[in-house]
């Protein structure tokens, strides 16, 4: 890992922290990126990501990252898959601290992403890479020919149960509401798909298994009726919750837990920025996160010859 000055850290390696690599090197500017131990973030587990520009029939997540970051690399950034662990100011500078040692930049960029949400109930932690997983494009292939459930009622919960229908003989998607919040275009999919069953109204209560999942306890909203229900996987995707462990005690963050900040990606302190689905506001799309990772590095940029915020 390089250690020592740089003109911008990068706290992040999804797609706004790779594309603020890539715009900041183009600048010229000494970049430096913390992927954290895996490449991509919540990406790494997306089977296709749509509506990102010049890949008209969709791009695996975990080939989108690499392909930014060859480009990040190739344009002058340097990378370290080390995980940020504590930021600090440091007169006028910001001391990143990692676990492989602390790093100083006059700016830095926080495109942490977020992690799942769990659904907290009996059996989850204990049964996690037993059966209950996050990762459809990972386990899929595991579950061939099986009964396998979903839980969720978004964008992830139904590419993921699209995904799924490719390997297991049933889908069966549970979701506490009435109605799906994801994209028109994944739901008529789902909807078409003769593989996938949609239980609406239905809370999952207990993962059941010893050393392997075995089946789950369901809830009917409607009525309080218990069931259980047969499954070889069961795949979360009940939300996404902020990476922003860093920043306790640094900055202020809003209702969500997330990095208020203004049309700029400018957090309420100088030098610091805040870009992707760590941000207020995000829609929570890979294009929309490239556009933030572009305008923070060049704000970064501009901070960086002027020593100020310019309004």
């Amino acid at each position: 890992m390089s250690n020592g000055e740089h003109d911008l850290v990068i706290v992040g390696g999804g797609v706004a922290g790779l594309t603020a690599a890539l715009t900041s090197a183009r600048t010229g500017r000494k970049t430096h990126v913390l992927t954290g131990p895996a490449l991509g973030g919540q990406l790494i587990s997306i089977e296709r990501v749509d509506g990102y520009p010049g890949f008209p029939e969709g791009v695996p997540g975990y080939d989108l990252c690499p392909i930014i970051q060859e480009q990040a690399a190739a344009a002058g950034a340097a990378f370290a898959a080390a995980e940020a662990t504590g930021l600090h100011a440091d007169g006028e500078h910001w001391r990143v601290t990692t676990s492989q040692g602390d790093v100083r930049a006059r700016a830095v960029v926080i495109a942490t992403g977020t992690i799942s949400k769990t659904l907290g109930i009996p059996g989850e932690e204990q049964l996690r890479g037993k059966g209950v997983s996050h990762c459809a494009s990972c386990d899929a292939p595991l579950l061939r020919g099986r009964v396998v459930g979903v839980v969720g009622g978004g964008d992830s919960a139904l590419q993921e149960a699209l995904t799924l229908a490719q390997h297991a003989s049933r889908v069966i998607v549970m979701h506490r509401g009435t109605a799906f919040s994801a994209q028109a275009a994944y739901v008529q999919q789902v909807q078409q798909n003769p593989k996938i069953e949609v239980r609406f109204g239905t809370i999952v209560e207990e993962a059941i298994g010893n050393g392997g999942l075995k089946s789950v306890r369901t809830r009917a909203v409607s009525d309080g009726k218990a069931g259980e229900l047969e499954v070889a996987g069961l795949f979360v995707y009940v939300g996404l919750a902020p990476a922003t462990a860093l920043l306790d005690g640094v900055l202020a963050l809003d209702a969500s837990g997330r990095i208020p900040v203004d049309g700029e990606m400018r957090s309420s302190l100088p030098g610091l920025f805040g870009a992707g689905t760590v941000r207020s506001g995000a829609p929570g799309r890979a294009a929309a996160a490239a556009g933030d990772g572009a305008i923070a590095a060049v704000r970064a940029d501009q901070y960086l010859r002027d020593g100020h915020w310019t309004l």
